[in-house]
């Protein structure tokens, strides 16, 4: 039997191994009750270094000595995953003891499918750094902080009391009072009043119905009807602890309003004197604050941002279709004022992710669709889009009408909200405010374009579009003539 012949030693391959910018830096996997962190420390190598694993609690003392850990090493900038909330103790003590903190986004760290530990996560993301691969997250300056958590803690707010009207409505329905049926919303001015009746102890359903405000588009009797019912114990009981939770909640968002209004003044570089926080009260004592202004609707603010707003950015948000008081606040909290941070506009949009996408594999396009986000202000600037669905004035209503034709809602509110988003970056950079152009001009622009397109198109083919104009209707037509 014939000996198989040694195959020729084989010349180890060369290790490839990324190049390093700056060696001192650090990776960090964040966790809820420990931290892993890997950092550079002095070694017996050929470039001096090794990296070392520890873990630190989540404590406060603990991330104390992360840091004084950190200082140690001589770590100069230190990279993080934004995991739930728990990176923000984190960020913020790191921040404060000097380090250059990068929150990166986990799509940009993803390891090698099938190594995923703790310790493995937090050496992959050190040595993406090293190498200068992570870029950081936008997180807005130490001013707008406050103003975003204010804003973020209103809608919690906002949906809290938003529950308790649901409740009040069940045991409403409980007692076969139909008053969800009669007017629009419970929780107006004609709604809160028979309730709070009814809490008090009324239960004659023509007494209860003279409570209805001369807005009221239903009649007096259909309301009256809706009022008879039976009005058991356990039913009232959940109506009056609802009752209480919803002013409860009320007071706890004019609260909040005086927090929101107080960061806008420190945001302003010409401050406007607040209007006295006491309010008036009403005649159950309580301290609500009266509103000043009009509202576009319930949830709005308790003060009139507008002066704020105006002299903060300089321009005026609200002159955008779609952007009230209360949104351009929320905007403002989520994207703040610098807008040098983006490039263009269009790192802007896709910042936001209301760009599409541009998969391209083999030279064709394989989706365009924009990625999924949990951008908070591009929810804002999409709900901007879709209060114009019953606009039929404005340019961008016009844009949002012939794109639902086309491409469906979504897709038309997604678009429209790019399209603001752009308004929104271009106000901000050049400081000027958005002139509303009107339907009618943007119906003409887009016939141009559309003649512009047909004529392009007929000269490919060799033929020539020539206006027809009729005496009587002096409508355009078109004909096509071979040249």
């Amino acid at each position: 039997m014939a000996k198989r012949k040694k195959s020729p030693d084989k010349k180890p391959k060369k290790k490839i191994d990324l190049k390093q910018i700056n060696p001192y830096v650090a990776g960090i996997d964040i966790g809820s009750g420990t931290h892993f962190v890997a950092a550079p420390v002095p070694a017996d190598t050929s470039d001096g270094l090794e990296i070392c694993i520890r873990e630190f609690s989540s404590f406060t003392p603990d991330l104390e000595a992360l840091a004084d850990w950190l200082k140690d090493c001589k770590v100069t900038s230190v990279a993080m995953e934004s995991t739930g909330v728990y990176w923000i103790p984190v960020y913020e003590l790191l921040e404060s003891r000097g380090f250059e903190v990068y929150l990166v986004d986990a799509r940009h760290v993803k390891n090698v499918t099938g190594r995923k530990t703790d310790v493995e996560d937090c050496q992959w993301i050190q040595k993406l750094h090293s190498c200068g691969l992570l870029s950081p997250a936008f997180r807005p300056n130490d001013k707008i902080l406050p103003l975003r958590s204010y804003t973020r803690q209103r809608d919690m707010l906002v949906a809290s009391n938003a529950t308790c009207i649901q409740h009040m409505q069940k045991a409403l329905a409980q007692m076969n009072l139909h008053l969800s049926i009669v007017l629009s919303n419970i929780a107006g001015l004609t709604g809160m009043k028979i309730i709070r009746s009814i809490v008090a102890g009324e239960r004659d359903p023509k007494k209860l119905a003279q409570f209805r405000d001369a807005r009221c588009q239903q009649p007096l009797d259909v309301i009256e009807k809706s009022l008879t019912g039976n009005y058991r114990a356990e039913h009232l009981f959940s109506l009056r602890q609802a009752l209480e939770s919803y002013d409860f909640y009320q007071q706890q968002i004019f609260t909040c309003d005086q927090q929101i209004e107080q960061a806008l003044i420190d945001l302003n570089p010409s401050p406007i004197n607040p209007c006295d926080s006491a309010g008036d009260k009403d005649k159950e004592g309580k301290s609500f604050k009266p509103r000043t202004y009009k509202p576009s609707n319930g949830n709005a603010l308790y003060f009139n941002p507008l002066d704020h707003l105006q002299s903060i950015l300089g321009v005026d948000l609200t002159k955008i279709p779609g952007i009230e008081g209360n949104l351009a606040v929320k905007i403002l909290s989520e994207v703040g004022t610098d807008m040098k941070k983006w490039k263009s506009e269009k790192h802007f949009t896709s910042w936001l992710g209301l760009s599409p996408e541009n998969k391209v594999s083999g030279g064709k396009r394989i989706s365009s669709k924009t990625k999924s986000s949990a951008n908070r202000a591009a929810v804002f600037f999409r709900l901007a889009a879709f209060a114009l669905f019953n606009d039929r004035t404005t340019a961008l209503g016009g844009f949002l009408k012939r794109m639902k034709t086309k491409l469906g809602a979504p897709k038309a509110i997604t678009a429209t909200a790019r399209k603001i988003a752009v308004i929104f970056y271009s106000m901000l950079t050049k400081g000027t405010d958005y002139v509303e152009a009107g339907l009618n001009y943007y119906d003409k622009q887009y016939k141009e374009r559309v003649i512009k397109g047909l004529e392009k198109r007929a000269s490919d083919f060799g033929y020539i579009l020539i206006p027809l104009i009729t005496s009587k209707a002096t409508c355009e037509k078109t004909e096509i003539v071979h040249a």
